[in-house]
This record gives structure tokens, sequence and C-alpha cells, in this order.
């Protein structure tokens, strides 16, 4: 199975500016757990996901004061939608992060593959492997 089969094509972006409470309500609103930050002014695309905004809050940090910019990871590795959900998360194990943003040929983003897409789809294949060897 490949990641464009996994993906969610729900991609929410945000600015640098964006407030971490504001990103957070986005984020809930849309229930997905990253957003795509999106600075013209610097490197293009980074993400911010909902463990940034949880680590922000628990060092004490005020979430309306705090800016999504600041606490955005720029070196973002980057899924294809032709990999498979193995290569995925093989990037995810070896990066040590739950979401990749998915980039199609023209750098633009087309969707975000989560830890949570990868184990709903290899679930069902499972189960229907061990009911045909069992």
């Amino acid at each position: 199975m490949l990641v464009r089969d996994a993906m969610s094509t729900v991609v929410l972006t945000i600015g640098p500016t964006h407030t971490l409470r504001q990103a957070a309500r986005l984020m809930a609103a849309r229930r997905v757990g990253a957003a795509v930050v999106l600075d013209t002014d610097a490197d293009g695309l980074g993400i911010l996901t909902e463990r940034d905004i949880l680590v922000a809050v628990g060092k004490g940090q005020d979430p309306d004061q705090e800016t999504a910019g600041t606490h955005t990871t720029t070196d973002v590795v980057f899924a294809a939608p032709s990999w498979t959900l193995e290569e995925a998360a093989e990037a995810m194990s070896h990066g040590g992060f739950r979401h990749l943003i998915v980039m199609d040929g023209d750098g633009g983003p087309v969707g975000i593959v989560s830890v949570r897409d990868i184990i709903r789809c290899w679930a069902p294949a499972r189960r229907h492997h061990s009911t045909l060897v069992g």
C-alpha cells in the first residue's frame, strides 16, 4: 500500500504568526494532529504538531503569546505519494516523529500521513491475513 492510499488530504496550513492557541483551536476543529506552517519570508514549509504545543504549555509558555513560527520544525522530512507505507514508517521511526508532509511533484503539500493513518491501513490487512492463515 502507498502513502497516497493512507494520507489525509485535509492539510491545515497556518502562518508563523498564529499563536499556539489559535493553532490548537484550528487543529482541534479539523481533528488533525499537525499543521503545515507556511512562512513565505523564510525557508518555506515547516510542521507544528500537537506535541509541540503540549511541550510549550508544559514548559509554562503562554499559548496566547507564543507563535507557531517559534515552535515549528523546519528540518522536515517530506514523503512522496508514491512511497510505500513501509518507507513512511521507516522514516518516522528513524526520525522519531509521527507525521510526514506529503509533497507532490510541483513541490506543494498534497497531504499528511501519520502513524495513525498507517496503522488504520495495516490493521485490516493483518486481520485479513490472520483469517487466511488461521
